[in-house]
């Protein structure tokens, strides 16, 4: 007895193994793998903002909530970072598809300025005083802390602010 099999056939009409469909099949999964990288490299950039706000809140309630300036700082520091750690986060395309692309990046263009401003400061304030206070290094693991934390988010950051900015001028909109 003899079963013929109908070769199964794509919607369009290709033959379910002829290389035009194995040629489309790895674009879309090249396309599922690249945008799952944007996705991981916000989320990791989200997350080390956060832990750059989480490092300052530590260190003010621990020692800089006595110093008027610097005090203050690292309560801005905190609020900044949390508030733009969560917005990058939320699912902002999903909320406006109109303008989650531009608010993403802006999001991420002001995290990254954010944290590159606090390892400036850091590192100005480690070798001359800085709005009257100078860092005398008596926490190394929060500062370490602070450092790695700072450059992973300008690293990613960086790199979600120019992605977004480089797909939308190659599809000539926002």
């Amino acid at each position: 007895m003899q079963v013929f099999v109908k070769r199964a056939e794509a919607p369009d009409g290709l033959p379910a193994h002829s290389p035009e469909l194995r040629l489309l099949r790895a674009v879309e999964r090249y396309g599922r793998v690249r945008d799952g990288a944007r996705l991981g490299a916000r989320a990791l950039g989200a997350l080390s903002l956060l832990a750059v706000g989480a490092v300052h809140l530590q260190q003010y309630l621990w020692l800089y909530s006595a110093i008027p300036t610097i005090g203050t700082l690292f309560v801005l520091n905190f609020a900044g970072a949390t508030a733009v750690g969560l917005g990058l986060l939320a699912p902002l395309e999903r909320v406006s598809a109109r303008l989650g692309g531009a608010a993403v990046a802006l999001l991420a263009l002001a995290g990254a300025g954010q944290a590159a401003t606090s390892f400036v400061f850091l590192l100005v304030s480690e070798r001359t005083p800085l709005f009257g206070f100078m860092e005398p290094g008596y926490d190394p693991p929060a500062l370490m802390a602070s450092r790695v934390a700072e450059l992973v988010a300008v690293a990613l950051l960086g790199l979600v602010a120019a992605d977004r900015v480089a797909r939308r001028i190659r599809a000539g909109r926002w």
